[in-house]
């Protein structure tokens, strides 16, 4: 698979068009398409930079498709989720709603709107 595949296929993995991409990373739509379409042999490290957070996935893999296509951060993230996830299942509802208002609460305290 070629550099520009690579991202396609992330691209698509994530449910980004892209115009959406080109927003998300503050380019235009041409730009991803001729990374896509392999017209540029290798993007500025600025654009790589930006597509591997936007679409969180490993550099290393986008550009020489060696290890996972998902960076470690967001593995690490699902296993969290997922772990999440399997404990919360086994609690009743009204502890569920008051852990999902714990996290809310936490979110909002560090990240306000």
């Amino acid at each position: 698979m070629t550099l520009g595949e690579r991202l396609k296929t992330a691209r698509k993995f994530r449910g980004l068009t892209q115009d959406a991409l080109a927003n998300k990373i503050g380019t235009s739509r041409g730009v991803i398409t001729n990374i896509e379409h392999n017209k540029i042999e290798m993007p500025q490290s600025l654009i790589i930079n930006a597509l591997c957070d936007a679409l969180k996935i490993d550099q290393e893999w986008l550009i020489k498709g060696i290890g996972q296509m998902e960076s470690s951060e967001s593995i690490k993230s699902s296993k969290v989720l997922s772990e999440i996830y399997s404990l919360a299942k086994e609690l009743s509802n009204e502890e569920q709603l008051y852990i999902l208002d714990v996290i809310k609460t936490y979110r909002n305290h560090f990240n306000p709107k």
